[in-house]
């Protein structure tokens, strides 16, 4: 498993450095939907990481974002996020990262998550513990809500369906705030290396999330679905946390399920 994690890592600094020398430029994006967008350095990213891991690895399966293999096939599978956080790239917000998890049978067994802007590393493999540039995380020890830094995403397809708004309000009320960074696999990452003490989402997809899952699981923290079901690559949502203040959290997005609020969203006031 070493191997595989050590190939990861490589790969992904070298993807990380060609994703920056491509920031530096400036080059232009495209829509790939209403909202949705991309641009060459994703294709590049992806097109590097591809090559990079059938060199290594010819039988597994590569799943990525910008066209990959889709379906799932054989023991080892491979989750790419080329650029996760494309829109902040586009834009120059350093928010933005490389990301790519081994999944075996089923099992997630290694991740990474590499950030170019603050050159910081993020891997973690099954039963081997979470590390950010060789050194050991672990979660945050925060034990109630009140006393937590939470984030969550906000969806760029089929924005006006979301209900994460009122997710968001209610813990935006009760907690010391919530983030929304724009960029899934950093929140995860975050939330393991406890800068975040929990971080939630609606409609994210297995690249998204894959290797963060793994990092904050191997961090000492809990993945589950939001309402408290086993955590799914290709779940509806996603809710991870330091383990300390998931039953809360879970609490907190039943009320919202079931419609009960503790503080309603204020209404607007005009005035003349």
């Amino acid at each position: 498993m070493a191997s595989f994690l050590e190939t990861a890592i490589e790969i992904a600094r070298e993807a990380g450095a060609l994703v920056s020398n491509m920031a530096e430029r400036r080059i232009p994006f495209e829509l790939k939907g209403d909202f949705d967008l991309v641009t060459a350095a994703d294709r590049a990213s992806e097109e590097l990481i591809v090559e990079r891991l059938q060199s290594h690895f010819p039988a597994h399966t590569i799943v990525g974002e910008e066209g990959g293999q889709r379906d799932r096939q054989g023991e080892y599978c491979w989750y790419v996020d080329p650029v996760d956080g494309t829109t902040n790239f586009a834009h120059g917000f350093p928010a933005y990262n490389v990301t790519m998890a081994l999944e075996r049978a089923g099992e997630l067994i290694a991740g990474v998550i590499y950030d170019p802007t603050r050159n910081e590393m993020f891997a973690a493999e099954k039963g081997g513990g979470a590390y950010l540039n060789g050194h050991r995380i672990h979660v945050s020890r925060a034990k109630n809500v009140s006393d937590s830094l939470v984030a969550t995403g906000f969806p760029s397809r089929r924005r006006e369906e979301n209900i994460n708004i009122h997710f968001y309000y209610q813990l935006a009320m009760v907690s010391h705030g919530v983030r929304r960074a724009g960029a899934a696999a950093l929140d995860l990452a975050y939330v393991a290396s406890g800068r975040l003490d929990a971080y939630w989402e609606f409609g994210l997809n297995p690249w998204d999330m894959a290797a963060g899952i793994l990092l904050v699981e191997e961090a000492g923290g809990r993945c589950a679905d939001m309402r408290g079901g086993p955590r799914h690559l290709r779940g509806k949502h996603i809710l991870a946390d330091n383990g300390l203040i998931h039953e809360e959290m879970l609490q907190i997005f039943s009320e919202v399920f079931a419609g009960r609020f503790r503080y309603p969203l204020p209404q607007i006031q005009v005035t003349t």
